[in-house]
C-alpha cells in the first residue's frame, strides 16, 4: 500500500498543535510548509519535531546559514542572521522546513540540534565556518571547509570576493605562506554584439 503525502494544510494544523506557542508562524508556499520559531524555542521545538506523534521527523536532511542583510531591500527587516533546516518523515511520507532567527548579529547563536540528528554536525561545522554561526552544545564546532588559519567567514555578504590574503608554497621556505591578496580588483563589462538576422530572426 502506497503512503501518500499528507495535504500541507493538515500538516500545518498537526505541527501548530504540536509545538503550541513555541512556533512564531506557519506558512505553506508552494505546496511546501515552514515553520518559524524563536531562537529560545528551537531545541525544543525540534525535540517535538523528532519524537511527537503526526510529526516524527526522523531525518534532518539539510541545514544552512542565512545572511539576511540585504534583505532589506526587499521589505525584510530584523536579525542578520539565521539557520534553516529542511526535516523528513521518511514514516509518515512528509516534509518541513524550519527557520531560526540568530537574536544576536554580533555573535550569532543557536542550540544545536546534533544530538536529536547526528547528520546535523557537519551542516552545523559548515555554518559556523561559512557565516560564523555559533551551535551551543556541539562538541567540535570547528571549521570544515576553510583552511585553520582562515580569518573571517565567505559567505557573509561583506566579505570581500578576493578575500583577504592569498597562500602559495614558497620553494625557499619549504612551506605554504600567506600574504595580503595581490589581485587587484577589477569590474568586467561584457561586449554586446548585435547581430541583424541572427539566427534567421527578423
Amino acid at each position: 500500500m502506497t503512503n501518500f503525502a499528507i495535504r500541507p494544510e493538515d500538516l500545518q494544523d498537526t505541527l501548530a498543535a504540536a509545538l503550541g506557542d513555541r512556533v512564531q508562524k506557519i506558512s505553506i508556499a508552494l505546496g511546501e510548509v515552514t515553520v518559524h520559531v524563536n531562537a529560545a524555542h528551537y531545541l525544543s521545538a525540534m525535540q517535538t519535531l523528532r519524537d511527537a506523534v503526526g510529526c516524527q521527523f526522523e531525518q534532518l536532511i539539510d541545514l544552512a546559514g542565512v545572511d539576511y542583510s540585504t534583505y532589506g531591500d526587499v521589505g525584510t527587516n530584523g536579525p542578520r542572521f539565521g539557520v534553516t533546516v529542511h526535516l523528513l518523515s521518511v514514516s509518515l511520507n512528509q516534509r518541513v522546513r524550519v527557520k531560526v532567527l540568530c537574536p544576536e548579529d554580533d555573535l550569532p547563536l543557536v542550540a544545536s540540534v546534533n544530538d536529536l540528528w547526528n547528520s546535523a554536525n557537519w551542516y552545523e561545522r559548515e555554518a559556523f565556518d561559512l557565516y560564523g554561526i555559533v551551535f551551543e552544545g556541539h562538541n567540535d564546532l570547528r571549521r570544515i571547509l576553510t583552511d585553520y588559519g582562515f580569518i573571517g567567514h565567505p559567505f557573509r555578504k561583506d566579505f570581500p570576493l578576493s578575500g583577504h590574503v592569498e597562500m602559495r608554497y614558497d620553494a625557499e621556505r619549504k612551506r605554504v605562506i600567506y600574504e595580503p591578496v595581490s589581485i587587484e580588483p577589477r569590474e568586467i563589462t561584457p561586449r554586446i554584439i548585435r547581430e541583424e538576422n541572427y539566427g534567421g530572426l527578423n
